[in-house]
């Protein structure tokens, strides 16, 4: 029961919290005890208790919680706890989550601003949005300060895709073991994890597609292992143009799959991993001319422009085209059409991606 008591420093108002822990504050005025109690009766009735002690838990603390009871993905999971403890928690984490203020989450982020790109400082600011989401949700604190916060606006920015000759130029340059793999990138617009965890019961030659429904992710701790690709979007069948099924072919004639059927590998017979891929891959780029900063996803950006062709200006495809996932994901400059000398040329693909009918 609640009750307001006279006590030597003023009125002295106690309760029960909704789970029967006792609960008191003193006031100056008997009148302000009993308001008080007042509130926190109406607010019991109603479901909207919020006990103050319960926001005395750390921010780390509660957002450790939450993270354990998320349904991720083994990559996603690594993901969150990776921006959680780099980005978060240096700042947030030692702070009482209910005295966290929406001027001091501002403030963090401005802070992020400083070091980080537009679209990490957002990836990192959901997660912070979630742990005070759920912790709103639990009753640890009234409301979620984090709502309203002001993130830094990314610039627009245009991605000219590679010209073929610089494409051919990578291919030339890497290692012959890993042509068919830049090959089977630029003319299907794989991803790299996509590309790496391609088995060859994935690849129908016969009907001149494979068939995209996992990716290889990189766990640390682990070696690579088979995972769900990136997005729902992601599962589709892939058609496949007549210098991708050569090179295939002629890459497996050379490089005969293993036991556990991948078809690219490193020079052990072993998976390949995209930290030891990039010294495969830094030197091609330099060595055929490429733009700096030229990754491996540079070659989705150039099936994308091969799809859409000089009139590709936007980041996605229409929904009814069944290829959003086939484009890049910033806008596109329009480029000249590839020259049609031999090797050099991609085929466009009779059929856009089709999604996977599971």
């Amino acid at each position: 029961m609640s009750s307001v008591t006279k006590v030597s420093t003023g009125w002295r108002a106690r309760w029960r919290t909704p789970d029967g822990k006792s609960r008191s504050k003193t006031f100056a005025r008997k009148m302000d005890a009993e308001k008080h109690l007042t509130g926190t009766d109406h607010a019991k009735l109603t479901g909207a208790y919020v006990d103050p002690g319960a926001g005395r838990i750390t921010f780390s603390t509660y957002g450790e919680q939450w993270r354990a009871v998320q349904v991720h993905r083994p990559s996603t999971a690594v993901q969150l706890e990776t921006n959680l403890r780099r980005h978060v928690y240096p700042t947030l984490g030692d702070r009482p989550i209910g005295a966290i203020r929406p001027s001091e989450v501002q403030a963090w982020v401005r802070s992020l601003a400083e070091a980080l790109e537009p679209s990490t400082i957002e990836l990192v600011y959901r997660y912070v949005v979630a742990i005070f989401r759920a912790a709103a949700a639990d009753r640890v604190i009234p409301q979620n300060p984090a709502v309203g916060t002001r993130l830094p606006k990314a610039e627009p920015r245009r991605v000219e895709p590679l010209e073929a000759e610089v494409v051919q130029a990578i291919i030339e340059a890497v290692p012959d073991r890993y042509r068919a793999l830049v090959v089977l990138a630029a003319g299907t617009g794989l991803r790299q994890g996509e590309c790496f965890g391609l088995t060859l019961d994935r690849v129908d030659f016969l009907r001149r597609q494979l068939t995209v429904d996992r990716q290889l992710v990189l766990l640390p701790g682990s070696g690579p292992v088979l995972g769900a690709p990136k997005t729902q979007a992601s599962y589709r069948i892939v058609p496949l143009p007549t210098v991708v099924l050569d090179a295939l072919a002629a890459h497996l004639a050379r490089y005969p799959v293993g036991p556990a059927g991948f078809l690219f590998t490193n020079h052990a017979g072993e998976p390949i991993r995209r930290t030891r891929f990039s010294d495969v891959w830094r030197p091609a780029v330099k060595a055929s001319g490429a733009p700096s900063g030229t990754g491996f996803h540079s070659l989705r950006h150039f099936y994308a422009s091969l799809i859409f062709g000089p009139t590709a200006r936007t980041g996605r495809a229409p929904r009814s085209t069944k290829c959003s996932v086939l484009v890049c994901h910033l806008r596109v400059t329009p480029r000249r059409p590839a020259p049609k000398t031999p090797g050099q040329t991609f085929m466009r693909p009779p059929l856009a991606a089709a999604p996977v009918k599971r």
